[in-house]
């Protein structure tokens, strides 16, 4: 039985774990979002009713970072996102957790609140989330100096995170322009062939953006 994955194209984290499937040919059955009784389903699998998830042979794996690690350990391929040494494990999963906390979730702040009725939204919150962007990416303009990706020069679970969040984020704040470090980085992480795929993917999806989708990208 092939591995089901539960995801939307357009959703940031189902990006982030098919970065994972794409970079190492794993094949897998669509379970998309959009088809009919397959929220239900996913609902029944995980009230929560977040996604992606994964169900192989009657498993069930939650969370965009646990996918990537599910893979790692069951389906294997000439990509390790998790570095053998186990430092360099340390650090890409902590960058994991950097760009899911302080890049994707201050971005998906604005997006929410867009998404809420007028005399609900809360302008306090959307500013706090803007300035925690402007300090995560003035810190990561500066770890990445002398870096080709998040750790190093392997591509890891952290760049996994990294493309997605950096790719709506820039939408949605932008990265100034003197941060040259990492408007490099973002760059580089729209070239790679496996985020690319899941962007060309998505961009069918782009006008339920709530903030408008630009036309760079």
């Amino acid at each position: 039985m092939s591995i089901e994955l539960f995801a939307h194209p357009f959703s940031s984290y189902c990006q982030k774990a098919l970065i994972a499937f794409y970079e190492n040919d794993v094949p897998f059955t669509w379970r998309m979002l959009e088809d009919a009784g397959v929220g239900e389903e996913l609902a029944s699998l995980w009230p929560m009713k977040r996604f992606p998830i994964l169900r192989e042979n009657g498993r069930v794996v939650l969370e965009a970072s646990i996918v990537i690690e599910y893979l790692q350990v069951h389906h294997p391929g000439p990509v390790k996102l998790i570095p053998e040494d186990p430092d360099l494990a340390l650090e890409a999963r902590m960058l994991d957790h950097f760009f899911d906390n302080y890049v994707m979730t201050p971005q998906g702040k604005f997006v929410f609140d867009a998404l809420r009725p007028a005399e609900n939204r809360d302008p306090h919150g959307v500013e706090d989330a803007r300035k925690m962007l402007d300090t995560s990416y003035a810190w990561l303009d500066q770890y990445l100096q002398g870096r080709t990706w998040a750790v190093g020069e392997t591509f890891t679970l952290a760049d996994c995170a990294a493309a997605p969040s950096l790719f709506y984020a820039d939408w949605t704040h932008r990265i100034p322009e003197q941060y040259g470090n990492l408007t490099a980085y973002r760059t580089r992480l729209l070239q790679r062939p496996s985020f690319a795929r899941a962007v060309d993917e998505a961009r069918r999806f782009r006008h339920y953006f709530p903030l408008g989708a630009p036309d760079r990208d």
